[in-house]
């Protein structure tokens, strides 16, 4: 029997797949990918190996694939979108498959709100604004505890970041503003992060269901709600600054 692997093959720009996750991909016997969501120059990697789309299969078909090849030592890779780890329902399959007797390996991937960051130009923290970064989805089908409402996260006034809800977006802008952001407050939308189709919107939230109406975009897409993303002031950090000494530098005070 063979582990089976789990891959994160970045978040659609195949040169941000890491040299890792590449080399597992042009070795597989199997892989199990992720729909329209993986890009097709990165399924071109595996030359060898046999596709399936799991979004054409339920979790007991795609469970029985990982299981039946892993048990023939085959070289099977289940791909993710992004990173495995983050939305990703890794946990459920790792489980089912250990109690099987089939361990399993994960290969991190660069995920979809850093390559929006990077698109944007900016930075999730900054010094002056916040310090502290929240990932999460809005409700749906899918629920979340209370505690971790839009408009109870929304009392931090740090950086949000939304997964797999810009077609609520209208809800985000509403329970965001409840938990304490001012209308003013910028928020920028990536979609498709990365690939060749990317389109940044920003607007504020109090314009920004609109725009995102008005651009027909209803999925694949990062929202980010901060200050960070348009910052009409910040510090500059300490880490680099002359007065500020280290481990590895003396403060130099003239």
């Amino acid at each position: 029997m063979s582990d089976v692997f789990f891959v994160g093959c970045g978040p659609g720009d195949p040169e941000l797949i890491t040299v890792k996750a590449k080399k597992i991909i042009q070795k597989a016997d199997i892989v199990v990918y992720s729909g329209s969501l993986i890009p097709e120059p990165i399924l071109k990697f595996c030359k060898n190996g046999k596709l399936y789309d799991a979004s054409k299969l339920v979790r007991e078909e795609i469970f029985e694939l990982l299981y039946k090849n892993a048990k023939k030592d085959k070289l099977v890779v289940r791909l993710h979108d992004g990173d495995p780890s983050i939305y990703g329902a890794i946990k459920e399959q790792i489980d089912n498959l250990e109690k099987k007797g089939i361990k399993s390996t994960v290969i991190p991937g660069v995920t979809a709100f850093l390559a929006s960051a990077a698109a944007l130009g900016t930075q999730l923290t900054l010094p002056g604004i916040t310090q502290t970064i929240i990932v999460t989805r809005a409700e749906s089908r899918t629920k979340v505890p209370k505690r971790e409402k839009i408009s109870e996260l929304s009392k931090h006034k740090a950086t949000l970041i939304f997964y797999l809800s810009v077609h609520l977006v209208s809800n985000l802008v509403k329970e965001a503003i409840e938990g304490g952001y001012s209308k003013s407050t910028p928020v920028a939308v990536v979609y498709r992060a990365s690939w060749k189709d990317q389109k940044i919107i920003k607007g504020t939230l109090g314009d920004i269901a609109k725009k995102i109406k008005d651009e027909k975009i209803t999925r694949t897409a990062i929202v980010i709600i901060s200050d960070v993303v348009d910052p009409k002031t910040y510090e500059y950090s300490k880490l680099y600054d002359k007065k500020f000494s280290h481990g590895y530098r003396k403060a130099k005070i003239k």
